[in-house]
Order: structure tokens, then sequence, then C-alpha cells
């Protein structure tokens, strides 16, 4: 396995991280159980989680997800994992989320209470890197970092970062921390895949220049690039499937973001790939996520173990210049199609 650093940070984290945000919902805690100590004994020390969690979000069931990851912390040493949680965002921005009654904010009074709960639900005394899950339009940066300084100053956070983020957000949320002398945010954890290389329009320029550490999540973009939805019976179970026929608004149009008409001739194309050079389009997926050198850490997830080991195999695959021009190919023929 191999480790590289987040930012400046001293996270030495694998190149593979395990997301965990089904735990709870489509995937129960023995599940979960199997899957974590998998991921351990391949050598993944790096486990990524949130208050929020499990997906899809709901009231009854926010925070389940760092309570059964708490529990399996139990039956390791503590030093011997790189933990990553998450404050959720302000309800002003891409949805009210289902907890401290839609009221969030990232004020400091709401990352205090996040990450009382989360390090109580966690059975930690303290967490690794610690993120918003995705920026706050009205609060100004300032308070939200002074904020995030005072838990790495109290000991319970080592290093921040932020997620769903734009590069301006990035760059003035380091501004601020630079001239007021505060910690700033080492990571940014970003949508990027074959599917969605936006990333490279802006922020990987400030990633590399500010060296702040990208750790993409869906890398197989929810699935989709495995091939199961290319098929005319996907199967009953897989999570956009679910999610299409979801009473949620909100869930039906993420659906449609990433099962689309253009996702799926993009990934038609990728199964091509992946065919010609014999490589499973799941670990095609993943090392093509973790090849670039402003990524740290990639995060995986899988709902059932067997899923699991195609994207672990990433962990050793290398990409050529070949293949590379491949996918470059096919994402110059269709733009974008996640939007």
């Amino acid at each position: 396995m191999e480790y590289r650093y987040i930012g400046r940070s001293g996270l030495r984290v694998s190149v593979i991280c395990l997301g965990t945000m089904t735990f709870g919902s489509t995937t129960d805690k023995k599940e979960a159980f199997r899957i974590m100590d998998a991921a351990y004994e391949a050598g993944i020390n790096f486990y990524d989680t949130a208050e929020l969690y499990p997906v899809p979000p709901d009231a009854k069931y926010a925070g389940l997800t760092e309570k059964i990851v708490g529990e399996w912390l139990q039956t390791k040493q503590r030093d011997s994992i790189i933990l990553a949680s998450k404050v959720a965002g302000a309800a002003s921005g891409w949805f009210v989320p289902p907890i401290r009654h839609g009221l969030t904010a990232m004020d400091r009074f709401h990352i205090k209470r996040a990450i009382e709960g989360s390090l109580k639900r966690l059975k930690t005394d303290y967490i690794d890197l610690y993120q918003q899950h995705w920026p706050d339009t009205i609060v100004p940066l300032e308070e939200t970092m002074r904020a995030f300084d005072e838990l790495v100053k109290e000991g319970k956070v080592r290093y921040i970062g932020t997620s769903n983020d734009s590069a301006y957000g990035l760059t003035k949320a380091n501004m601020v921390a630079k001239y007021e002398g505060l910690a700033r945010f080492e990571s940014i954890q970003n949508n990027f895949s074959v599917l969605n290389p936006r990333f490279f329009d802006e922020l990987e320029y400030v990633c590399k220049k500010e060296n702040i550490s990208l750790l993409p999540y869906s890398p197989i973009a929810g699935g989709i690039l495995s091939g199961k939805y290319n098929t005319s019976n996907p199967p009953n179970d897989a999570r956009f499937m679910f999610y299409m026929n979801h009473p949620n608004k909100r869930v039906r149009n993420h659906a449609k973001r990433f099962y689309n008409e253009k996702t799926l001739k993009a990934t038609e194309k990728f199964l091509e790939i992946a065919k010609k050079y014999n490589i499973h389009p799941v670990t095609l997926a993943v090392a093509y996520s973790k090849h670039f050198d402003f990524v740290a850490s990639t995060i995986i997830g899988a709902r059932k173990l067997e899923q699991l080991q195609p994207s672990l195999n990433a962990a050793e695959v290398k990409l050529n210049r070949e293949i590379l021009k491949n996918i470059k190919k096919l994402q110059e023929e269709i733009l974008y199609p996640m939007g």
C-alpha cells in the first residue's frame, strides 16, 4: 500500500480511503464491520465519515454511521487509524440537512455542537481531519475559520479541511487563515472521476500552488462506471434505482446527475477502454482518480464486502500514458456528462 501526506499536515494516509456513508442504511453493522476489517487488513489506515451519514440523509438515522464506525474503532489501536469526519454544511446551501432542526450554519455554535456529538458517537477524544461538509453562503469565513482553529488548539481536531467547495471558497478561507494566524484547510473533498473532471478547471491549479490535497469522492461515479447500469436490467438494489423513485425531489435530482444519457454513453466508451487493457472497470476508475499528484487519497465505498476488492486492487495499479490518453479523448468527446 502506498501512503501520501495530506497537504502540509502530518497525516500520512493510504492512497485509498474507505468511505462509510452507507453504513447504517443499506449496509448493516455486521456487514460494515466486515468491510472495515477487510480494508484495514489490506493496509487502509484512512476512514471517512460525517455527522449527517448515512445517506440519503434522514433525521431518524443521522449519526448512526459515526456510531458504527466508533464501535469498530474500539477493536483497533486508535493511533493506527487516520479518522476523518465532517460537520454538516449550512442550511443556506444546496439543501437543508435534517439535523439540529434544519438550522445548521458554519458558525461557532454549530461547529462546537457538531464536534461534541461526533466525538461521543465515534468514542474518541480527537478527530484527525475535520471538514466542513459544504460551505456557508451567509456566515463570514472569519467566524468559521476561528471556530475550527479553536478545535485544533483544544486538541479535539488535528487538521481541518473543506468539501464540496470552489476555488474561490478554498482560496478565500485559507487567505483568512493566513492573515488571522489560524489553522488552514489542508484538504478539499470534492466529486472527481472520469465522468466528472471539473476539478481540472480551476481547483487543480489552486491545490498545486498551495500544497492542498484533493480527497476525491465518487471515483466510480456512484457505481455508474462499474457498468452495472449499462444493461437492460440494472440491479434492483443499485443505489440510483432506489434514488430515482425516492419521495424527496433533491434525491431524485441527485440521481439524474449521475444516471443519465450522457453518463451512460461515456461509461460505454470507458468500459471499452477497461476491456482493451484487461482491467476491471472499477479498478480502472479508482486508479484514474488516485493517479494525479494533487490527490492524497481516493475515497471508495462498498455496500457489500464483495464490492470492495476491485477498488482495493487500484492501490497497486499505475496507469500508463496510453490509457490516460484514451480516457482524455473520451472526456473531450463527451464533455461534462454529469453537468
